[in-house]
């Protein structure tokens, strides 16, 4: 399914410069989005450093330009289908393709990625590090879990998501694809966290035409 126009985009954009702007007037706490699982299980990560100089877009244009296909899920998915709750991080999901890893890896090497393994071991930005279920990624605009379908995601038929992803485009072409409002509340639903239930249950409260 595919949506010709870039409000979605618009929301991204707008959210981000909140998230910089709420960020630059408060202490730094110490945590990155590798300790977002133990201690922003309710807060999110807009309450760790990564919320410092948030911007998705560097990364998002790098994928579109080097022509690999990655749905964006979690919060920054949320904020896209209308979600007011800022984060600090961007979570992606990829069909794990050997031939499509190229790609990837130089999508995230462009904008001078680091990427971490499960155990938080850093990893080389090259095509193999990405077959990984998942690998915790850190960059000048932002972090992130980059995720395939092998990831253990419970009853969800996950590589189903993203035939069903939604694609917003800008006025430049810019093309990013997101996971729609539907399958994103199962996700939320099936990873249960006290901000991953109210996240769903604000995505669940909006209009039953509203996109996705």
């Amino acid at each position: 399914m595919s949506q010709m126009i870039d409000e979605p985009l618009e929301r991204l954009r707008a959210a981000a410069r909140r998230t910089r702007e709420l960020a630059l007037n408060r202490a730094g706490t110490g945590l990155g989005h590798q300790d977002a699982a133990d201690a922003a299980d309710d807060v999110g990560t807009i309450g760790t450093d990564d919320a410092l100089g948030f911007d998705p877009f560097p990364l998002l244009e790098a994928l579109h330009h080097n022509g690999v296909r990655v749905v964006v899920i979690g919060q920054v998915a949320g904020i896209m289908h209308g979600s007011t709750e800022l984060t600090g991080d961007l979570d992606l999901l990829w069909d794990g393709a050997p031939a499509h890893a190229p790609a990837l890896a130089a999508a995230f090497t462009s904008v001078n990625a680091q990427l971490i393994d499960e155990k938080g071991n850093p990893v080389p930005t090259r095509p193999d590090s990405f077959l990984r279920p998942k690998v915790q990624f850190t960059s000048p605009g932002a972090s992130g879990d980059c995720c395939t379908p092998a990831l253990p995601w419970g009853n969800l038929r996950v590589r189903e998501f993203l035939d069903r992803a939604i694609t917003a485009v800008d006025p430049g072409g810019l093309e990013v694809h997101y996971v729609s409002r539907k399958d994103l509340i199962q996700m939320r639903r099936a990873i249960g966290r006290p901000k991953d239930l109210r996240r769903a249950d604000e995505l669940d409260s909006f209009a039953p035409d509203r996109r996705g």
